[in-house]
């Protein structure tokens, strides 16, 4: 029977997705949400990215195929320097790249193969926070992106990325206190240590002690670097 990939209800996705709150574990639960991806729309390829506004940066986690599963984790890339990942940034709107604007935007490293000349980029959010995104190069059969549906892929976007943010609560508890951890979630957000004082109520001062603190039990020197670290285990997204 013929499917209609262009006539994915907004109930349909709730539906698929609100049962992959059942995955308790934080890698099998990315993959099942590129599954999930997949089953909705009419593509053959995801690749999730997990984003950061310390340094802009992108970094890959995950990709599914109709053959296997990649591991992208070494690709690391400042948003600014790929027009197609910083406008859905911009716009947390999914859109679709074809022909000469796909070329013009995109750049080689994430142009695996001379037969690939389109991309759809769905945004990951959690609330107002642009999280990452997930990005298709492979489409099932030719079809006329409209609005409908990329309003289904902005919608799965925003339960995804609620679902990936609140996945990890366990392990959060075990690595760094509630107070450390918010500090942390501000920093990755770009935030000041003087507007993180005035966002939580407290001294500049006890922010700077919840760095230090943090740094000590991830094992790294700086805030950068604490931050990726919290990013490669999913702790923050």
């Amino acid at each position: 029977m013929e499917r209609s990939w262009y006539k994915v209800s907004h109930n349909k996705i709730l539906e698929q997705v609100s049962m992959l709150d059942n995955t308790s574990n934080h890698e099998e639960k990315l993959l099942k949400i590129l599954e999930t991806y997949l089953d909705l729309f009419p593509l053959r390829d995801a690749f999730l990215y997990r984003y950061s506004p310390i340094g802009y940066l992108c970094e890959g986690v995950i990709g599914l195929t109709s053959s296997e599963i990649v591991h992208i984790r070494e690709d690391r890339e400042d948003v600014r320097s790929v027009p197609v990942f910083f406008s859905t940034i911009k716009d947390k709107k999914a859109r679709v790249y074809t022909g000469i604007e796909f070329m013009k935007l995109m750049t080689s490293n994430h142009i695996f193969s001379s037969n690939i000349h389109s991309a759809v980029v769905a945004p990951l959010c959690n609330g107002p926070a642009f999280i990452g995104f997930i990005i298709s190069y492979t489409f099932v059969e030719e079809l006329t992106w409209d609005e409908d549906i990329l309003a289904s892929l902005t919608f799965f976007g925003k339960l995804a990325g609620n679902i990936i943010s609140n996945s990890t609560v366990n392990e959060k508890i075990r690595i760094l206190s509630k107070r450390e951890l918010e500090v942390m979630r501000y920093i990755s957000w770009g935030e000041s240590t003087k507007e993180i004082a005035n966002v939580m109520g407290i001294s500049e001062l006890t922010v700077k002690q919840y760095v230090k603190s943090s740094l000590k039990k991830l094992g790294v020197r700086n805030r950068t670097e604490a931050v990726a670290a919290l990013l490669r285990k999913g702790i923050i997204s």
